[in-house]
């Protein structure tokens, strides 16, 4: 092969990329890019409609209408399999695209990159959510990963998850890069508006949450948990859609639990500009994190950029992002002790919003950290450094 970096050409594969962003894989997706296209012609291939920076692959081939949701994928990684031909590399971003990208190596003999933002294996639950679906994923990642040239891992602690999920592959093949965060946008801003319009009351300390409703994020523990925060707390909630209509049901149900027995209960469900999550992040006292898995957790980075301290449980890599004791706490998940998570959670919100000087400082030494050692513009050169060795 023997081309130079020069000339490289990239087809990145992904289902998701801006406007239509919804979780960790597409932040992650786009801020590599913009990094990744100073260094190398990048072509990026997503799904859903037509915009301007991508090819779009439509998920709803008229052939397939009504089909599980999972076939529809494989019949948009089709066509991004054709069309990344003159690709020197092809580089996939989770299940939904992986094939698409497997496929194009065998179809035009390119090396094929894998970033795992997380893993079938790891997440049963959606199980309930795609129904037989859930194993056509599963069969996708497999097939991808172990044929992969280089799978990335966003964390040392992914890193272990990938070669216990799938111990065919080549521990020398799986590269730990960082998620990266944009600390020029993601900081310290002081403005409230958008605190003022979904009825934050900015005389009262807060907890925040920012994600969307699905078992991997721990929402339900969360709640439970806010049951017993310090009842100055006001609870803020910048949750999407559930993943199905059963645990959008339960969700619904541990709300009107909470908001029963506590005030300062502030729940928004629809995705909120970039500009007012950043907000909402800036003027917490405490961000939380109760997810069950998370490979890494680039929403831990965002709050920390903000300058807040954070509360998060010990899964994956978020230990590798926050510093617990400097930047925030860590609180141990125990699946098979939700109760003692739970409590956990309520103390560790509540000794951090009853210290302000405390939080404070966590929240400065959260944004030092986030500056100094997840840059966007450091994970694009370890990315391109993988592509090196393959092509």
């Amino acid at each position: 092969m023997g081309r130079t970096i020069q000339g490289m050409r990239i087809g990145i594969l992904t289902r998701e990329y801006p406007p239509e962003v919804y979780g960790g894989a597409g932040v992650h997706v786009d801020f590599l890019v913009r990094e990744l296209r100073r260094l190398a012609d990048v072509d990026v291939h997503c799904m859903g409609a037509p915009r301007d920076g991508a090819t779009a692959h439509s998920e709803h081939d008229p052939l397939l209408e009504g089909a599980n949701a999972a076939l529809r994928i494989l019949a948009a990684d089709l066509s991004m399999a054709d069309g990344v031909a003159g690709c020197d590399v092809v580089h996939s971003h989770t299940w939904y695209a992986n094939m698409g990208g497997h496929l194009a190596k065998l179809l035009h003999d390119v090396p094929h990159v894998v970033t795992s933002h997380s893993l079938e294996p790891q997440r049963p639950w959606k199980a309930e959510q795609l129904g037989g679906g859930y194993r056509v994923s599963s069969w996708a990642e497999r097939t991808a990963y172990e044929a992969a040239d280089a799978v990335i891992a966003v964390s040392h602690g992914s890193q272990r998850d990938v070669l216990a999920a799938y111990p065919a592959l080549d521990p020398e093949r799986v590269h730990v890069v960082h998620n990266g965060i944009d600390t020029e946008f993601y900081r310290p801003d002081p403005a409230t508006d958008a605190l003022e319009r979904i009825g934050v009351d900015l005389d009262r300390p807060s907890a925040v949450f920012v994600g969307r409703i699905t078992r991997q994020k721990g929402v339900p523990h969360l709640l439970r948990a806010a049951l017993a925060f310090d009842p100055a707390v006001q609870v803020v909630l910048l949750a999407g859609a559930a993943d199905t209509p059963e645990l959008a049901a339960e969700t619904d149900a541990a709300i009107a639990d909470l908001r029963a027995a506590r005030d300062g209960v502030v729940v928004v469900s629809e995705m909120l500009p970039r500009e007012e999550v950043r907000q909402v992040l800036t003027h917490g006292t405490v961000f939380v994190c109760p997810s069950v898995y998370e490979p890494l957790g680039i929403v831990n980075l965002e709050a920390m950029a903000c300058e807040t301290a954070v509360v998060a449980s010990d899964v994956g890599g978020i230990p590798e992002v926050v510093a617990d004791g400097e930047t925030g706490l860590l609180v141990h998940y125990d699946e098979h002790d939700p109760a003692a998570f739970e409590s956990g959670l309520a103390d560790a919100v509540n000794a951090v919003v009853a210290d302000a000087d405390r939080a404070a400082a966590m929240g400065v030494a959260g944004r030092r950290r986030a500056v100094t050692e997840f840059g966007w513009d450091t994970a694009a050169r370890r990315t391109m450094d993988i592509y090196r060795q393959l092509v």
